[in-house]
């Protein structure tokens, strides 16, 4: 095995090192000749350099019996998932040159991923091209909202189409049709806030009159924020969205007030926050949070009362309107395929989620963030919460 360095780094392997493994012989000529990359945005090859060709035989050694017809399949790679989330490995059919994917905990339950090594390449250079809006991406540059994210999956759901034959594995459709909804909402020039998140953006998806809209009177005095005051107002927040509920009762309680209220019977409760005051409950999240605001710098927590626990949740609250938005429409992008992403692929639709998330609002991969509301019930495959 062989790398070259010139500003990009590329994995290449010697036909004596191919001959054991690899007899399609266009992989054998992308392998020896111009080679894979280190890693994508999507994806790495770096256990090549770790631990050259092995089979998934000697991979996955140990408790976990192989099918026959799977030991000789090749690990080349991995997937570069969210922080916390399993790395499910590449493995390649040396003789078809076809690409599959596994965990190696349990790898008889492979999933295609791509025809060949070149599709492959193509196919994470242009979700890149998404992200980066250039290349034929680029004409959207600047544009925003539902109908630029539809535009966009079109385009990169055609681009998979044509290189897998119509035919597009789970990994790639999930990218398609969730990571464009990062352009469903712009970056905040005259809101003030991460996002200029459109009134009728909410309206279109939860229905005209299913937005509830604040008026002055309705905010406590703690709340000097005046992005998040004006933002309350004018585009609101859903009254019912996956996972939460909005506080109509108004007016809005400071946190204090509402544990106050809430446990006036004397029931359990965590210790209070010393800035209780200052923090605004919105509504609540399932699993016993409460959803709140700080008055002063417009950052949304989740508040576990049992715990008496703070943790961050959304930078602000046009973050929060644009996740609970990316909730709502990924459901509805699933119901209209019949379900397919959560039954076929429900971790590479999690990964493409938090991806979608955290490109907009960066809270998850903070340095104070240890536990993330979003994150936490994304990948509890279990609970069903995409």
């Amino acid at each position: 095995m062989s790398t070259t360095d010139a500003g990009v780094t590329a994995i290449t392997l010697t036909e004596a090192e191919l001959d054991r493994y690899v007899t399609h012989a266009p992989t054998r000529g992308l392998l020896s000749g111009t080679g894979l990359p280190a890693a994508t945005d999507l994806l790495t090859f770096s256990p090549l350099r770790r631990h050259g060709l092995r089979t998934l035989a000697d991979a996955a050694e140990g408790p976990f019996r192989v099918a026959d017809e799977l030991r000789d399949r090749l690990v080349i790679g991995e997937l570069l998932n969210p922080a916390g989330m399993r790395r499910e490995s590449i493995l390649l059919d040396g003789v078809t040159g076809e690409l599959t994917t596994a965990y190696l905990s349990t790898p008889s339950d492979p999933r295609p991923f791509a025809p060949s090594l070149d599709t492959l390449l193509r196919f994470a250079a242009v979700t890149e091209e998404l992200a980066g809006l250039r290349g034929r991406f680029a004409s959207l540059a600047g544009q925003y909202g539902p109908r630029t994210a539809a535009e966009a999956t079109r385009r990169l759901l055609s681009l998979f189409e044509e290189g897998a034959d119509g035919e597009v594995p789970p990994y790639w459709k999930a990218a398609a049709l969730i990571r464009p909804l990062a352009l469903g909402a712009g970056p905040g020039t005259a809101s003030g806030l991460t996002l200029d998140v459109p009134a009728r953006l909410l309206d279109q998806e939860f229905g005209h009159g299913r937005v509830v809209r604040f008026e002055e009177v309705d905010f406590p005095a703690t709340l000097t924020h005046d992005p998040t005051r004006r933002f309350l107002r004018e585009t609101g927040l859903p009254e019912a969205a996956v996972l939460f509920h909005a506080d109509t009762d108004v007016p809005l309680p400071t946190l204090r007030e509402y544990v106050t209220e809430d446990h006036a019977d004397g029931g359990l409760l965590g210790e209070l926050p010393a800035h209780a005051d200052h923090l605004i409950r919105l509504g609540r999240l399932v699993g016993d949070h409460s959803l709140v605001v700080d008055g002063r710098t417009g950052a949304v927590l989740t508040y576990s009362g049992p715990e008496g626990t703070l943790h961050p949740l959304n930078t602000d609250v046009s973050t929060l309107a644009f996740t609970l938005w990316l909730l709502h429409h990924e459901r509805t992008i699933d119901e209209h395929l019949g379900n397919e992403l959560t039954t076929r692929a429900y971790d590479h639709l999690a990964a493409a989620m938090l991806h979608t998330l955290t490109a907009l609002d960066p809270t998850a991969g903070l340095p104070d963030t240890t536990w993330h509301y979003w994150t936490h019930l994304f990948r509890d495959e279990a609970g069903g919460v995409l």
